[in-house]
């Protein structure tokens, strides 16, 4: 779990140079649990039994990007979902099979932000995602907290189908520095991809490769 280990980090980027006073989280594998196995598992049990090559190539089409940049809407992702497998699957399905993946959100973490919250920091939320993603998700959190718990434990969120911008191109980094004038120096990122922590970095936050254990 983050909660562990998260002390540790803090205090390492701290001595680094000026301390933290600000902390961006990304969601997936960070802040709650994810399983994309989940969803290639759904779309096999569906028919769709070459997910995996398929999602490789609606990659290279930039569907899935243009999903999570608010690009297309939901009902065009599912017209894409069907035209690239050629099977004729209900919306409800496809819903179902690309939420798959989302998992829990720890009583951990939430103790974790809720105590890093206490002690002063300013704490922000930055997630590639998509609407059906987050509409799924939201209505978890009502089911499990009786309200959205991520827009009341971080200060904001920034979610990429939102702001038209995705990780890690560093134009999204720097979106969230100068929307809450934030000083990159103090300010530390958290990702579970490596490609998105380099990017970070580049704009001058302190940034960790959070590794799943």
């Amino acid at each position: 779990m983050l909660s562990y280990r998260f002390f540790d980090i803090l205090v390492e980027h701290s001595q680094m140079c000026k301390p933290i006073r600000n902390i961006i989280f990304d969601l997936g594998n960070v802040i709650i649990n994810i399983d994309p196995n989940l969803t290639l598992q759904k779309f096999r049990e569906a028919g769709v039994v070459n997910f995996s090559d398929m999602y490789t190539i609606m990659r290279q089409t930039d569907v899935f990007d243009r999903l999570d940049t608010g690009k297309i809407t939901i009902p065009e992702f599912r017209k894409a979902i069907r035209d690239f497998s050629n099977i004729d699957l209900t919306d409800e399905l496809i819903d179902d099979a690309w939420c798959a993946m989302l998992l829990d959100f720890p009583e951990e973490n939430v103790e974790l932000l809720r105590k890093l919250a206490a002690e002063g920091y300013k704490l922000f939320l930055l997630s590639n995602t998509n609407e059906l993603h987050i509409n799924f998700y939201k209505k978890y959190m009502y089911q499990r907290f009786g309200r959205d718990l991520l827009e009341e434990l971080f200060n904001r969120t920034y979610y990429s189908h939102e702001i038209g911008l995705r990780k890690p191109n560093s134009d999204v980094y720097e979106y969230v520095l100068k929307s809450e004038n934030l000083d990159p120096s103090e300010t530390l990122f958290i990702d579970d991809l490596e490609h998105n922590v380099i990017g970070a970095r580049q704009t001058g936050i302190k940034a960790y490769h959070y590794k799943i254990s």
